[in-house]
Order: structure tokens, then C-alpha cells, then sequence
């Protein structure tokens, strides 16, 4: 099977160079490729029946005699319209074919085929428009359905899959050991591929799915284990001393137990190993990651080393620089800030220290990353909201050090099955209870009919000396009928809200700008901050207490919950309003989970049940393979048994003498491959 990925798709015959960069739009290059192409759906043509059984406005699969010929011809619109009719012992059927200039040659009367597609009533007589066929006689019950692109049907791909099929061996190399297939009751791989394209039954369809689900989410788990097995470098960082209880000493109020359990896991990661640490803490909006990276960086400096912590924003970063230096400092720690608008000046002062090792922990944005910051002794990288930043970010980072530890932090609740898939190479401690006296936020479904009452509820609160967000999920004008931040600023400024002040925060704004907007909203200058998702990460405001969230259905559940987050984090009763119209039973059981719950690994469950992995994390932006047949989401089980498997065979599978598992190796390397990532 392996060797058909160097056959470029041009080697199938009727398949010519301008053919060919139609697959290749499709991610078709070679003759494996289009093998593991797989349908998308199948059209069922095994139930076969006559004309006058054949229901109007049911799908149906029709064998009748053609006895009036199709005659193609331009219609006024342009369009190339050929009518045919075809008929048997029972009564005869209409068949209309719409922009295929050679179907005369393709139908000949007086022949017998099947026609398969949706009857219609046209006139009172039976009709189906554009309906697949094939000779009678050639019966093939089930027929795949592919992904298209213009000038290419799933027909012509179909005969085309049949030829590579025929270019497989007699006896091909299954990546997957035999004790695994008889285990988790698997299928070999060419009866799978062949039963995956041309099934007889239902049950071939399924057996063949399950088993090529298997096999990807095993080589996707794999891949993810062996990145881990590499990223398990040796460090020179030595921590020998746990100072928890003396950094523990510098709060004013007490750690939650699911903190103190994340900062033991990580300083054990420090302490008892010779490998870097690489931590993932993931914890709801609120949970106290900070503190957790606090306690890390202050253990890794009372050792001798530094500390970096690199945020995605200039805001966020400044903020959780003014928290650990206010923390920090008066035990003689010294925590210095590095962002992209500091002077030249600024930024000089600051490398300077902390080269000459005076400065022991860096917070900052990107511009830790810079070639010009040089640490004296980096002992562990801490970044936040880790889905901001790429793999190569955090890498880039790391190599300022001599295999610095690890940790990296994230808000977004992620169920567990997931985050081992997009956190693969991290070890995961998940903070899951809140700091006492933590707002819980009350959430409301509202429609159009009750919007006045809710902007009077906005009044109130700013009356009471509060602020409040206004969340647009555009920033212009569309077709659809969203409007933009800034004309709905501009609307209720003039028409709602005259005494209060509203600003305005959204992408395009040049940084400075969102900078200068944030602040004057963190220092109680701004009432309402009407603005677009860019609002969603980090930043404290206490004071503000209405999250008011415009065509709420248009965001997934755990962005709506990250939203949400941005209020109730001071002493005031605060409150999220999710203003929509919809009316689809889905889109209303989504925001209902939302005002019925505050916990986001909840939230996150249901998100992936309804909307699957993709609400998340895009794939690719953070390293993680695309999947041709597998859905993270649906799969969930047989994911399970893919991890298991995999746990069973990784041992054999990194001893790269042992040949049994060459073939396995090459899957999860091609896997690999398309997000550039090297695996030996």
C-alpha cells in the first residue's frame, strides 16, 4: 500500500494531466491517495422497484426500458436540457437531464437500465430530474458517493477508484498487528478498503469504517505518544528544593485543593525527574491558574534559575505582571515586563538586566521570543492560553534555555479525550473548583421581544456604578443581517444609551488602538464596551457585571462560556444575557445548557456532542493532523480502544530495529507530514 503513494494519480488510465489538477484540488496526488479517499455518503440501489410502486417525493431505485431517446438542446436560459422517458410493464417515468451535452450517447433506447434518484410529480406524470444510471445487469447494490469539485463527479471518480483498487497487491503489508486486529475485533486493511468503496450490505460499510477509524485514530495517537517520547529531552535545569510552603506564605487568602494538587504535580515534574517538565494546566475562567504558575516560577528561581511567562496580548501580559511583581517583589524577586510598544530605550534596559541575570522572572508577549532576549539561566517557560500561540512559538522559546521545564496554561475547558489528543506531548493537571467566594454568573435566554427591558437591566447596573459588555459577532455590515460593532455602538449610543459612555473594541483595530480602549475601560472610563470576540481572553475588569452577547447562536457554547467569563470576577452579583432569534431545536437546547450550568468542562461536553472538535481548536493551526474518516466527537469509543491499543504497542513500536511495525511507522510519519512535523 505504501509504494501506491509514489504512483502519481496520472498512472490511472483516463486520467490525463488536466484531470489530474482536478484531484489535486481534492488533496489527490497519488494512486494511495485516492484509495484512501473515501465516500462521503452511498446511495442504496438494492431495493429495486417499478414505476408504478415508486412513491412521488421518495428516493428510489427504478429498472425500466428507455423508449423515447433524450435529445439534447439549449434551453432560454442557456442551460443544455435533454428529456427521455423510459418505461416497463407497470407504466413509464420522465427522466430529465440538465447540462450533459453527450447523455444521447450515454442512454439508448430500447436498452434496460436502473435509474436511481427523487420521483417528482410533474404534471401528473412521474418524474425524476438528473437521476443516477447504470446498464441493468451490472448491479452494483451500493454505490459510494464522493467529495466533487467542478468537472469532476463522483462517477468519474468512482471508475476511478475501481482501477486503483485493481493496483493493489494480492497480498498487502497490514499496518495493524494481527493480536491488535483479533483483540479489538478488526478487519484487515484490503478488505476494508475495498468494502469501504464497493460494500454489498450495510454491515461491510460499517465493519469497514471501524476498522479504518481504528487505524487512524491509532496512528494519530501514536504519533502524538512518539512526539511526546521526543519532546522527553534531558534537562540541565536542576530544581532540587520544593519552596511551595514558603511561597504559599506570600498569599493573603488560601489555595483550592485542585491548586495545590496542580503546583505538586508540577513541582514533582521538577524535582524527581531528569527530564523537562511539559505540563498542561487546564482550568475553568476563574480557577486560579496563575497562582499555579506563580508557585512554579517562584520554586524555579529560589533554585537559581529564571522564569519567562509569555501571554498573547500586551494587556493580559502587563496585567499578570502587575499581579506577580506586586506578589513577588517583597521577597526580593525581581519581575520585569517586555512588550512590543515599550521604547527602544525600555526594552534595552530590560535585556541588558536580565541577561546579566539581575531579572528572575520575564513576563511578556511575542517579544520573548525576539532574537535579542538572551536569559542567563532559563529554567522554565510558562505560556498562557496556549491555543494562541503555534507550536513553533513555544519551541522557539524553549531553545532559549538548556531544555527548560514546561508549562503551559489554558482556560478553555477541554473534555478529557480531546485534550489528549490536542495536548498529546503534554502531561495534564486540571484545576476543577473554584477560588471561594468566586461570582457564579446568572445566564439568560432572551429574544427581540424583551431587548428594551434588557437594555433598562444594562441602566441599572451602570446606575449602581457597574460596567457592562455588549458582544457583536461581526465587525461590519454583512448579507446575513448581523450588524457591526461599530454601527451598533454608533446606534445605541444615539438612540439607548445617551447618558452613558460606549466604546468600541474589535480585530482591526491596530493595537495601540485596542490597547488605549481596553484601558480606559479597566479604569472605569468607558460604561459599555460594545465590541467582538477580541474581548474573550484574560483580562480582569471587577468592576464590570453584564455580559450581553448579540445573536448568541452564532458563537459554540465553550466561546460563549469564555465570553461569559469576562464578568463576575469582583465582589458584585453579575449576569450574561444571550439575545438570539433562533428558533432550530438544536441552536436553542445549545444556549439553554449554557444558562443552566457555570461549569465549563460540562459546557465543553456538550459543545463536543453538538458541534463536534472543531469548535475548539482548528486542526491545523495547533499541529493537529486532519482526519479523512475519524470524528474525535462521534468516535469517542473507539478512540478509547485506539489509546489502549497503542498503549500496548508502543514499546515494540519505538524500537526502530523491530521491523514488524515499518509499514505503522510510515502511516503515522505520512500522517505527520502534512502539519510539518518530523517524526523518526
Amino acid at each position: 500500500m505504501a509504494s501506491l503513494y509514489e504512483i502519481p494519480i496520472e498512472r490511472i488510465n483516463g486520467i490525463g494531466e488536466k484531470r489530474a489538477r482536478l484531484y489535486n484540488k481534492l488533496g489527490i496526488y497519488s494512486v494511495g491517495d485516492l484509495i484512501r479517499n473515501y465516500p462521503r455518503a452511498y446511495e442504496d440501489w438494492s431495493n429495486v422497484t417499478d414505476v408504478f410502486s415508486a412513491q412521488v417525493g421518495q428516493t428510489c431505485c427504478i429498472r425500466a426500458t428507455v423508449d423515447v431517446a433524450p435529445a439534447p438542446h439549449v434551453i432560454i436560459s442557456g442551460k443544455i436540457m435533454a428529456s427521455a422517458r423510459a418505461s416497463d410493464e407497470t407504466g413509464f417515468v420522465k427522466l430529465v437531464f440538465f447540462n450533459n451535452r453527450y447523455i444521447d450517447s450515454l442512454i439508448k433506447p430500447g436498452c434496460e437500465y436502473l435509474f436511481y434518484g427523487k420521483l417528482t410529480d410533474s404534471s401528473g406524470i412521474k418524474e425524476m430530474v438528473n437521476p443516477s444510471f447504470q446498464p441493468s445487469g451490472e448491479e452494483i447494490p451500493i454505490h459510494p458517493i464522493y467529495s466533487q469539485v467542478a468537472g469532476l463527479s463522483t462517477k468519474v471518480i468512482e471508475t476511478a477508484v475501481k482501477k486503483a483498487l485493481k493496483m493493489l497487491p494480492e497480498k498487502i503489508k497490514d499496518p495493524l498487528p494481527e493480536n491488535i486486529r483479533t483483540e479489538f475485533d478488526i478487519i484487515g486493511l484490503k478488505e476494508a478498503l475495498m468494502n469501504i468503496h464497493f460494500p454489498s450490505s450495510s454491515e461491510d460499510i460499517e465493519a469497514a469504517r471501524r476498522r479504518l477509524i481504528f487505524e487512524e485514530l491509532l496512528v494519530l495517537v501514536i504519533g502524538m505518544k512518539s512526539i511526546k517520547a521526543m519532546s522527553e529531552t534531558q534537562t540541565s535545569v536542576r530544581i532540587n528544593g520544593d519552596y511551595t510552603d514558603e511561597f504559599v506564605k506570600l498569599l493573603p487568602f488560601k489555595l483550592t485543593s485542585a491548586q495545590r494538587r496542580a503546583i505538586d504535580d508540577c513541582i514533582a515534574d521538577m524535582t524527581k525527574n531528569s527530564k523537562a517538565m511539559n505540563r498542561l494546566v487546564q482550568g475553568d475562567v476563574g480557577s486560579g491558574k496563575t497562582m499555579v504558575a506563580a508557585a512554579v516560577a517562584y520554586t524555579c528561581i529560589k533554585n537559581g534559575s529564571q522564569a519567562a511567562m509569555m501571554a498573547p496580548t500586551e494587556i493580559l501580559a502587563r496585567q499578570h505582571f502587575e499581579s506577580l511583581d506586586r506578589l513577588l517583589s517583597p521577597s526580593g524577586i525581581t519581575v520585569a515586563l517586555l512588550t512590543g510598544s515599550m521604547t527602544a530605550k525600555q526594552k534595552r534596559i530590560v535585556l541588558e538586566k536580565l541577561e546579566a541575570g539581575e531579572i528572575q522572572l520575564l513576563v511578556g508577549t511575542h517579544s520573548l521570543i525576539s532574537d535579542n532576549v538572551v536569559f542567563s539561566d532559563l529554567g522554565v517557560v510558562i505560556t498562557d492560553e496556549q491555543h494562541r500561540f503555534g507550536v513553533r512559538q513555544r519551541a522557539t522559546l524553549l531553545a532559549k534555555g538548556a531544555d527548560p521545564h514546561l508549562l503551559v496554561m489554558s482556560a478553555t475547558p477541554i473534555p478529557r479525550t480531546l485534550a489528549l489528543m490536542i495536548y498529546g506531548d503534554l502531561d495534564i493537571s486540571v484545576i476543577d473548583e473554584l477560588p471561594p467566594g468566586r461570582q457564579e454568573v446568572e445566564t439568560f435566554f432572551i429574544n427581540d421581544s424583551i431587548r428594551q427591558r434588557a437594555y433598562g437591566f444594562l441602566k441599572k447596573n451602570i446606575k449602581e456604578g457597574r460596567q457592562c459588555y455588549i458582544v457583536c459577532p461581526a465587525v461590519d455590515n454583512t448579507e446575513s443581517g448581523l450588524i457591526g460593532v461599530e454601527e451598533y455602538a454608533e446606534d445605541i449610543r444615539k438612540n439607548v444609551f445617551t447618558e452613558q459612555t460606549v466604546g468600541v473594541l474589535h480585530g482591526k483595530m491596530k493595537p495601540a488602538e485596542k490597547d488605549a480602549v481596553m484601558n480606559e475601560f479597566i479604569e472605569g472610563r468607558i460604561d459599555i464596551l460594545v465590541s467582538t470576540t477580541v474581548i474573550e481572553v484574560g483580562v480582569d475588569v471587577p468592576n464590570s457585571t453584564v455580559m450581553m452577547i448579540e445573536n448568541a447562536e452564532r458563537f459554540g457554547l465553550s466561546q460563549l462560556h469564555q465570553l461569559r467569563g469576562r464578568v463576575g470576577r469582583g465582589q458584585y452579583r453579575s449576569y450574561c444575557i444571550l439575545v438570539s432569534n433562533a428558533t432550530g431545536a438544536e441552536a436553542v437546547k445549545r444556549l439553554k445548557a449554557l444558562c443552566s450550568t457555570n461549569d465549563g468542562f460540562k459546557i465543553a461536553d456538550e459543545d463536543l456532542k453538538l458541534r463536534g472538535p472543531g469548535d475548539f481548536f482548528g486542526s491545523r493551526q495547533h499541529g493537529l493532523p486532519e482526519l479523512k474518516i475519524a470524528d474525535l466527537a462521534e468516535n469517542v469509543d473507539v478512540l478509547r480502544d485506539a489509546q489502549s491499543a497503542a498503549q500496548q504497542v508502543m514499546p515494540e513500536y519505538l524500537d526502530q530495529t523491530n521491523s514488524d511495525y515499518r509499514v505503522l511507522r510510515a502511516e503515522v510519519r505520512q500522517l505527520f507530514d502534512d502539519v510539518g512535523t518530523q517524526l523518526n
